[in-house]
């Protein structure tokens, strides 16, 4: 009330009017420049392949309507007078609203980005970008509300030395009771710097394998060849050992067969040629060895050596397909059989009837 009665006796009506005309001219100029501002932006990013249109456009959504009442607000007390223990408030309340602001406009704007980096990231198949996204937007955004929470402990008067002293001790007693999460966060970390594997990568832990679909700040996630998803701890994972076959350059097969013992040496040798031609005739293979290896129960033992130029699984087996085929139809122009796995028994005597 004492507020109320000063301003109706320091103020005239006219500019009580004045200032709540000021404040609604203010408020409404704010609204519609960034209303255009914004249907700028967005028509000039359609027209440019620029990220920083996108982003702005996005920041300036961000802007928050109590900002901008109060922001109206202060420029229509410009036009009264204010008791003395209110006149510092306004500007006060300001910077407290502009640091609260900074901060959603700086977390607004780390997301778009993050965003569209993605998007990109995902169009050009860069599985080592993707991984890292998510670590990057956690500390970015931690960091932003710690620089904001102490920027408004400093305007709102308070000690921010004692605090952050405090809150050392109070991190070592956090640190132990979170000490799980906290490793998978550090593991997190460990993968997104090292990158033993990235998103897309087909890998195998243990007995189980699928391609990484996310890795988050505290779960890595797996699809399975199966169709299911597989979650990993982030700890866990690098504590175990990770088969990476997205990072082979070449793949090395190795593959046997057997013929039967009726198989001459003319035969053998020939058919080690025949192998070498039928593989160095296939695209994307490099030949290494074809050996009579040796003898089994149940017949000649042959193993062959090749490598695969293409990592892929699929290109491998329809490679292998074309070589057995190719065989087969070598060892039936040859007349040369397959080893069957039998065995032969020789009875030295049978026993005579009394």
């Amino acid at each position: 009330m004492k507020t109320l009665d000063y301003l109706l006796k320091n103020n005239s009506l006219e500019e009580l009017a004045t200032a709540l005309a000021v404040m609604a001219l203010a408020l409404c100029s704010l609204l519609i420049a960034r209303r255009l501002t914004v249907r700028h932006l967005r028509a000039l990013s359609k027209r440019t392949h620029l990220i920083w249109d996108d982003v702005l456009a996005e920041v300036l959504t961000a802007t928050k309507l109590p900002f901008m009442l109060w922001l109206s607000l202060l420029a229509g007390l410009t036009q009264i007078e204010l008791p003395e223990n209110l006149a510092a408030l306004p500007l006060k309340g300001m910077m407290v609203l502009l640091v609260l602001q900074a901060g959603i406009w700086a977390t607004r704007a780390l997301k778009s980005w993050l965003q569209l980096r993605t998007e990109a990231n995902l169009k050009a198949g860069d599985g080592a970008a993707l991984t890292n996204v998510g670590v990057i937007a956690f500390i970015a955004r931690l960091l932003i509300w710690v620089v904001v929470l102490l920027s408004l402990l400093d305007n709102l008067g308070i000690d921010i030395t004692a605090l952050i002293a405090s809150l050392g001790i109070g991190g070592v007693a956090v640190a132990l009771a979170l000490q799980n999460v906290l490793g998978d966060l550090f593991a997190s970390l460990s993968i997104a710097m090292d990158k033993p594997f990235v998103v897309g990568d087909f890998i195998v832990v243990d007995d189980m394998a699928g391609t990484v679909k996310h890795v988050g700040l505290k779960t890595t996630r797996i699809q399975s060849l199966s169709g299911e998803e597989l979650v990993f701890s982030n700890n866990d994972l690098l504590k175990s050992r990770v088969r990476n076959y997205k990072r082979m350059a070449e793949r090395r097969i190795v593959f046997g067969f057997s013929v039967t013992y009726a198989t001459t040496s003319n035969q053998l040798e020939a058919l080690s040629n025949a192998v070498r031609q039928i593989i160095e005739a296939l695209p994307d293979t490099r030949f290494d060895r074809a050996h009579f290896k040796g003898f089994a129960t149940s017949g000649l033992e042959y193993e062959v050596v090749y490598y695969m130029l293409k990592p892929d699984y699929g290109a491998y087996m329809d490679t292998q397909q074309k070589i057995n085929l190719a065989l087969v139809d070598h060892c039936r122009q040859e007349h040369i059989d397959f080893a069957l796995p039998t065995q032969i028994l020789h009875v030295a005597s049978l026993p005579t009837n009394a």
